[in-house]
């Protein structure tokens, strides 16, 4: 892994987890055994990656942060229950519910959560931090289908952090 994006990562984790509800997400599954935390290091690193690749015209502070908070849905929807039923299709919407009680949000923040299941929701992102996000967000999905502990270097990496 690249150190300058683990450490830009770390950091942003560090400043997004006070007095919000980002370490819940931990306790969810998001695909196969990846937890929504670890879903969103995955995208968070991915959302970087891309941003240095194409040379994108964006904010990168507030597409890492839209990366961490994307899936702030806060439920686990494996769970047999009927608010959880077409999650793929509402978690958007609750996330960004979720992400307004608990940050500040700029509007390019706010359409990239909102949108990030496109072509799901036929809704494509205004900004390019929604549009990278989405890209990110599924090449990471496919991947977590695929792989037992994804992510468990930059996962350890910020458990390691915390306790700094």
């Amino acid at each position: 892994m690249r150190k300058s994006i683990t450490e830009e990562i770390l950091l942003k984790y560090m400043e997004l987890r006070t007095d919000s509800r980002l370490d819940d997400m931990d306790k969810y599954i998001q695909h196969g055994s990846c937890t929504t935390l670890r879903h969103s290091l995955g995208v968070a690193y991915m959302s970087l990656y891309l941003y240095d690749i194409f040379r994108c015209k964006c904010n990168r502070d507030s597409l890492l942060k839209s990366a961490f908070i994307h899936d702030y849905y806060l439920y686990d929807w494996h769970e047999k229950d009927k608010t959880h039923s077409l999650h793929g299709f509402k978690h958007a919407k609750t996330a960004l519910k979720n992400a307004n009680e608990d940050f500040n949000l700029k509007e390019h923040e706010k359409d990239a959560i909102l949108n990030h299941m496109f072509p799901l929701i036929p809704s494509w992102p205004k900004y390019s931090e929604g549009r990278l996000l989405s890209l990110a967000d599924k090449l990471c999905a496919i991947y977590e289908i695929f792989k037992k502990n994804p992510y468990e270097d930059l996962y350890q990496m910020i458990k390691e952090g915390i306790q700094k």
